[in-house]
């Protein structure tokens, strides 16, 4: 039966990616699918993109990736945008095949046989998906008092107040375990940092509750 990896935020880190496919043991039936933030950061930007494009990997476009893509626009303009020295150093390695790849990444991805959806950041509970800003989706950690998408780390995370379904997977925000509420799993858990690379495996026919997979090292 086919399976989906989703896999966490990766940001260039090839070898935790391929130890962490190795360790679920990933095969050519299976599918993997990113949460964003494919590179910057990590050492292997490009071969990381590499592999996924090679694998026929699904993503969504993570703030990293959304950042690249708005300096290589204001790049063909007379005020090209500020970029810090880890993006431009990454912006540098990347060819063609790979800015097409990253071009291509949607906000979302819905993914209905396993009643899931996957986005980079978050949501604000109770607005339907395609009215959501794409700050939010992008950026947003946790909820204000009056429910306002807030970007840096406070009391209230945000899939604390989200009911779903779908079931939300999401990255992001890293910490050192992932993130489980009911109807939200986030699978930030800082590989670039040092900390470990977190996937979800989902079964085919799986409900809207799969389960975490982590890697050992």
């Amino acid at each position: 039966m086919r399976r989906t990896v989703i896999v966490g935020d990766l940001h260039g880190c090839l070898d935790e990616l391929q130890r962490l496919l190795d360790h679920v043991g990933f095969s050519a039936g299976d599918r993997l699918v990113s949460v964003g933030d494919t590179v910057v950061r990590g050492p292997h930007p490009a071969e990381t993109l590499d592999l996924l494009i090679a694998l026929g990997a699904r993503a969504v476009r993570g703030n990293h990736e959304d950042r690249l893509l708005r300096w290589r626009d204001s790049a063909q303009g007379k005020v090209p945008m500020t970029i810090g020295p880890m993006t431009r150093a990454t912006a540098k390695r990347l060819r063609n095949r790979h800015w097409r790849w990253l071009h291509e990444l949607p906000l979302w991805l819905d993914l209905p046989e396993h009643g899931v959806r996957v986005l980079h950041a978050g949501l604000v509970p109770g607005v339907p998906i395609d009215r959501q800003s794409p700050r939010t989706l992008l950026y947003v950690r946790c909820l204000g008092k009056q429910g306002q998408p807030i970007e840096s780390r406070d009391l209230l995370l945000w899939g604390e107040r989200y009911h779903g379904p779908p079931h939300v997977v999401f990255g992001h925000n890293a910490m050192e375990q992932p993130q489980i509420h009911k109807w939200a799993t986030g699978i930030d858990t800082g590989a670039v940092y040092g900390n470990r690379l977190t996937a979800m495996v989902l079964r085919a026919g799986g409900g809207r509750r799969p389960a975490t997979a982590r890697c050992p090292w």
